[in-house]
């Protein structure tokens, strides 16, 4: 039977290990890993199409099959994340604050790895690799549970990572892979060997993990996102927007789950963009007013929205669709249903972008441009270990800034408190050196 204690205690090892080595060992790390994920892509895309059979079997969602796919484009571009990872200045070692507190007295603050993470998602083989890459190169450990669904794709991945980390500095044990939902329930009982817990998925999966562990939680539950066409929108600007935010890759977090459309520009837009919509294969879930317009639009799919529309991520070809009387309604609507993620407004209106863009609260808050971007590697962060919706930091997409955290360092030269205590004690310099 397995021992999820003991690999943990080895994980944790490993990343004591690895939190110690140079830039330039973890670099070379990536590099062999990446190497690996290259010669293994036949397998890892051979257990992926296996996946993906089994998953139509069951049934699976159109949104979670989309997410599933890892074939070889997908597979290149991921390799290309992870020596973007690389490439990425080292987080580790930083020095921040340099401060005499007196004479040969000295404070700094550096970064340092967290430990170890463990990240359970949900059926995407790509953030194996994502996490995996964000971890060495932050120096944790890390420990990877995937859906069922993405098993064999997971295992062929974590494979090809342990075979790149072998002839390397770094223990491959510092990346570890669990396969069943006892085992990952088992592991949220570890606060002592796990220093945060990252769920990626669905509502009821980030609830469960927030309710059945005491290690520190960092996620996001849901992706209700919005795209607000205002009445200064230049139109072709706000279709254009309104296509690739829902259906350039409509299973993703960061697509749309709610266009707003101000009544003032309504009736010239929502015709345009429900006949770019319709040529996407999307149906729409209109409240009384759009469907008012949209009636007379050939071709497109409109279906009376209900309250549970406003609140609902389809990740799939489906949007629902309101008409507002003004900027505030808008925002009043996304601080009712959104999710804190990603909202988006188009706009010629310098005032109202303001005021949209300083009002919204979510972790990004767009103007004049798809909320597609809201991804790590979009960023400029290499990759991500997932998509952080509450307040305190690190929020949005979570890199490598992320995986770090500081300790302070003092060096003296046999100074003690009672020195600088009392009405004649000595004062201290407070210089930043």
């Amino acid at each position: 039977m397995t021992n999820i204690r003991d690999m943990a205690v080895s994980t944790r090892k490993a990343a004591a290990r690895l939190g110690v080595l140079g830039t330039e060992d973890r670099n070379q790390a990536l590099e062999a890993v990446a190497q690996a994920l290259e010669s293994s892509a036949a397998d890892i895309v051979a257990a992926n199409e296996a996946d993906r059979e089994a998953a139509k079997t069951d049934g699976i969602s159109t949104a979670l099959l989309a997410r599933l796919k890892m074939d070889e484009a997908k597979l290149r571009g991921e390799i290309a994340g992870v020596r973007s990872v690389k490439a990425l200045p080292d987080p580790v070692g930083k020095v921040d604050i340099t401060r005499e507190l007196d004479e040969g007295l000295v404070l700094t603050r550096v970064s340092c790895p967290l430990g170890v993470i463990a990240v359970i998602f949900e059926a995407r083989p790509d953030a194996a690799i994502q996490i995996a890459s964000l971890a060495l190169k932050s120096g944790n450990g890390v420990i990877l549970k995937g859906g069922r669904e993405a098993l064999r794709s997971c295992q062929a991945i974590v494979e090809a990572i342990h075979r790149g980390l072998r002839g390397t500095a770094v223990d491959p044990e510092a990346v570890l892979l669990l396969s069943t939902r006892e085992e990952s329930t088992e592991l949220l009982a570890l606060d002592d060997y796990v220093d945060l817990v990252i769920p990626r998925g669905s509502n009821a999966l980030v609830r469960f993990v927030q309710q059945n562990t005491r290690i520190p939680v960092l996620g996001h539950a849901d992706g209700i996102c919005h795209l607000y066409v205002d009445r200064a929108a230049d139109l072709r600007m706000a279709v254009d927007v309104a296509v690739d935010s829902k259906t350039q890759y409509p299973a993703a977090c960061n697509a749309i789950e709610t266009l707003l459309v101000h009544e003032g520009i309504a009736a010239d837009y929502l015709p345009a963009a429900a006949k770019a919509l319709a040529q996407k294969g999307v149906s729409l879930r209109a409240d009384a007013s759009s469907r008012a317009i949209l009636d007379a639009v050939k071709d497109a799919v409109v279906e009376e929205a209900t309250e549970d529309d406003w609140r609902t991520e389809y990740g799939d070809l489906i949007l629902a669709v309101r008409v507002v009387d003004s900027l505030e309604q808008a925002m009043e609507h996304i601080d009712s249903f959104g999710s804190r993620h990603t909202d988006a407004i188009v706009t010629e209106d310098s005032s109202a972008a303001k005021t949209f863009l300083a009002g919204v609260d979510a972790a990004g808050v767009y103007h004049n441009c798809s909320t597609r971007f809201a991804d790590g590697f979009r960023y400029g962060f290499g990759a991500e270990v997932g998509i952080s919706t509450q307040k305190m930091p690190p929020r949005g997409p979570v890199g490598l800034e992320g995986l770090v955290t500081y300790r302070y360092q003092l060096v003296g030269s046999g100074q003690v408190v009672t020195d600088y205590s009392g009405p004649d004690g000595r004062s201290f310099t407070h210089r930043d050196l």
